[in-house]
């Protein structure tokens, strides 16, 4: 398979709302808009990331299926999730789901939530402790 891109897309009852939280918390730009849906793309390090927000009453959606996303989070790795936590928690006054923590399995993070409810898991990745270090597969920390 060639795959061209990949992307996760919001269904909301709140498309509007939700786009513009990404813009402005997360540095997102649209590239499409209509009523009920819109693109949305940041440029990375290597390639753009992408995301879109889409009503989730629209017909293109099958009908057992139009319902607002529920149960999806969305991690996003900068390289640092203090500076980050102060900008988006302390700053912005975003929600707390999860306060900011270092894990043994390899994270530095925090978790808060957009307008429709999806988790957004902001990572700084850390060394693992000896007990999780043998689990990965390459040494993604360094």
């Amino acid at each position: 398979m060639n795959v061209s891109g990949f992307y996760p897309v919001i269904l909301t009852d709140q498309v509007v709302s939700t786009a513009a939280f990404y813009e402005e918390h997360f540095g997102f730009t649209k590239v499409f808009e209509a009523d009920w849906y819109i693109s949305l793309k940041m440029l990375g390090k290597d390639r753009p990331f992408e995301l879109a927000v889409l009503d989730a009453s629209h017909p293109t959606i099958p009908g057992a299926y139009r319902t607002k996303v529920k149960g999806l989070i969305l991690n996003i790795e900068v390289d640092d999730v203090d500076a980050e936590y102060e900008r988006l928690i302390r700053g912005a006054k975003l929600p707390l789901e999860l306060d900011i923590r270092s894990e043994d399995f390899g994270q530095r993070h925090f978790i808060t939530s957009d307008p429709s409810g999806v988790l957004i898991d902001v990572i700084t990745v850390i060394p693992p402790s000896n007990d999780f270090s043998a689990q990965y597969s390459e040494e993604v920390w360094k």
